[in-house]
């Protein structure tokens, strides 16, 4: 899972858990969740699946949604088959 950069923001700024940053949850193909901060480009392969807010809120989110850790394509394998 990718994670934010949380130890300093604009101008050496503390970042992560206890700042007001907002940040966003964000989904690859694989329906994988991590969170980004909102002000930076999204790296390759990864998607704003909706919500913003804070580290808290974002990673509360995720935690509701993201039921089955699997990536879709292990949960799309028909039971049985050969890995």
């Amino acid at each position: 899972m990718t994670r934010p950069d949380l130890t300093t923001g604009p101008a050496g700024a503390p970042s992560g858990p206890g700042s007001d940053e907002a940040y966003l949850v964000v989904r690859n193909d694989e329906e994988q969740y991590s969170i980004w901060r909102a002000d930076r480009d999204l790296p390759a392969g990864w998607y704003p699946e909706g919500v913003r807010g804070s580290r808290q809120e974002c990673l509360d989110h995720i935690d509701v949604v993201w039921t089955d850790m699997r990536p879709l394509s292990l949960r799309r394998r028909p039971a049985g088959a050969d890995v």
